[in-house]
């Protein structure tokens, strides 16, 4: 029997998410994610890698890159607005197998990051004398202290009770701390510029671009990509917003914008406000000398701005923490997505998946135990987010051709030259994070594919076989081969042989990428069976009483 407005659910009805999110509040939650500890600490390592005015290179090469992956998930948002999509579109698009493969590596990259950003902040504290040796929350090597892990356990808790009020509450209590989260980083830019600036740095250390393109691309992953990654949360809430055809696509636009100009802004004010001196004697190794976990705090008190040394250790607290508190959020809605096991897609009475949220923040309480330091984690991520945003444009392409007669509210412009642009940046973002990352991936990419056949084994009553279409799926290996041989015989990363010519390496990538593109997306499912699996979704998804009455 349909549903009315005026029905009332039945105590063996399923209860569904409720759509309570409105248009700020998936702009919020996108522009949330990108702004976290990467603002504090991105400027500072791609300067390292990349010198001055190398750095500003990274970081508008970043975000063409990102903003074309961007336009392509406000397509995908908009024409398929359900929860956790970065893992349905595939499943669409390949069948569940693939979709599933897709997911997973989005999960393995989301639960990884509100306990990275948690360390991110604790690590900013405790660039303050007074914490590291009084309260020291951070080892010499990076790793948080026994003080730091359980306060990192009780920042997690918290996380998780916000999300478990509900989508509402998550996006209500993320909209205040994502203006103050805009303000910090804006007073950042105008304090340093009026106060302290050298043009003369962008060309210290050798040039404009001391360290060629090989550096520009290598800070990328370093910490670039990272710091502006994050668009795509307005996708894994399409489920949860009161019109997802109208407002996923435009607020996933809008907060790479705003994103964009604010990472930049922060790199030239950084830049700019480092000491002549100290940046001649360090080099772009060391330019600020002590105290690299907390870049602008440390170029605050040279400058003479107490105050805004004080602002800026709150904020170490509330950037990242916004950014872990919308993550808990959105990795319970992938889970959810990917329903193993049964108990996953279950939600409460308020229309959140409760044990998807649980089981989210379990695991990143288990990341906080002693582990690499940002620095490391954070090209490791990178590459993981990487392979999650290639699925887009792949899964875009198929279902354009499998799925013709989809209405799109959003169109991502000039698709044809898009989409495979897209992927291919996606594959040069994966090989620039270097071959030991690369071949890391692809270990826990195929790990998740056994976790899928164990649930096959043992007959998990969410795993679809019969669409599994594993034929649809047969691209994933030969592209994951290849990327681990571009990246052994490439010239990023430790391992890595170098003997590809540095000028001509990222066409060669750019290459392999467009063969792999147009292969996969002849692989795409029928018409029939796209149209069934997204009308049971968008089905199982609808839920007047429950968004009504949240």
């Amino acid at each position: 029997m349909s549903k009315t407005l005026d029905a009332v659910p039945t105590s063996t009805e399923p209860r569904r998410l409720s759509r309570t999110v409105g248009f700020w509040g998936l702009s919020f939650v996108s522009l949330g994610s990108i702004i976290g500890s990467g603002w504090l600490l991105g400027a500072l390592t791609a300067a390292g890698y990349a010198g001055g005015g190398g750095s500003l290179i990274s970081w508008v090469l970043a975000a063409i890159m990102l903003m074309v992956l961007a336009l392509i998930h406000a397509d995908l948002g908009a024409a398929y607005p359900v929860a956790g999509g970065t893992s349905r579109y595939p499943n669409y698009a390949f069948g569940s197998f693939a979709g599933f493969t897709a997911g997973w590596t989005t999960y393995l990259q989301a639960v990884a990051i509100a306990p990275l950003e948690v360390e991110a902040s604790l690590s900013y504290v405790n660039s303050v004398d007074a914490v590291k040796n009084n309260f020291p929350l951070v080892n010499v090597d990076g790793t948080l202290t026994l003080r730091g892990i359980v306060i990192g356990v009780l920042a997690m808790a918290l996380f998780s009770f916000i999300n478990l009020g509900g989508a509402r509450w998550l996006s209500d209590s993320n909209t205040g701390i994502v203006l103050w989260k805009i303000f910090v980083p804006v007073l950042t830019i105008v304090t340093l510029l009026l106060i302290d600036f050298h043009p003369g740095n962008f060309t210290a250390g050798g040039g404009f671009a001391p360290f060629g393109f090989h550096g520009v691309f290598a800070a990328l992953p370093a910490g670039v990509v990272f710091a502006l990654q994050g668009f795509e949360q307005a996708t894994q809430m399409a489920g949860e917003s009161v019109n997802p055809k109208k407002h996923v696509s435009k607020a996933i636009i809008l907060a790479m914008l705003i994103g964009t100009v604010v990472y930049i802004g922060l790199e030239i004010a950084f830049v700019g406000a480092l000491d002549p001196a100290k940046l001649a004697s360090g080099g772009w190794a060391s330019p600020i000398g002590a105290g690299d976990y907390g870049p602008y705090y440390t170029l605050a008190i040279q400058s003479g701005v107490a105050w805004l040394a004080v602002i800026l250790i709150i904020d170490a607290v509330i950037s990242p923490g916004g950014t872990g508190l919308i993550y808990v959020g959105t990795t319970a809605r992938i889970s959810y997505a990917l329903g193993l096991p049964d108990a996953l897609t279950r939600v409460s009475k308020r229309g959140v998946p409760v044990w998807s949220i649980v089981v989210a923040t379990v695991f990143g309480m288990v990341f906080l135990a002693p582990a690499p330091s940002w620095q490391q984690l954070v090209a490791l991520i990178t590459g993981a987010t990487a392979i999650m945003y290639a699925f887009a444009p792949v899964s875009l392409g198929a279902l354009m051709k499998g799925d013709p007669s989809r209405e799109h509210p959003y169109r991502v412009p000039f698709p044809k030259v898009m989409l495979p642009l897209g992927f291919a940046f996606a594959n040069l973002i994966i090989y620039w994070g270097g071959f030991a990352a690369t071949w890391k991936l692809a270990i826990g990419l195929l790990l998740g594919q056994v976790v899928f056949f164990i649930a096959v084994a043992v007959r998990a009553r969410n795993v679809d076989v019969p669409r599994a279409r594993f034929r649809s799926a047969l691209w994933i290996w030969p592209w994951q081969i290849g990327l681990i041989v571009l990246g052994y015989l490439g010239n990023y990363g430790d391992g890595a042989a170098k003997v590809m010519p540095d000028d001509w390496d990222a066409l060669i990538v750019a290459v392999f990428a467009l063969i792999v593109y147009f292969f996969t997306v002849s692989t795409v499912q029928p018409t029939a069976a796209i149209e069934t699996m997204v009308a049971e979704d968008l089905e199982e998804e609808e839920d007047p009483v429950l968004a009504g009455n949240a």
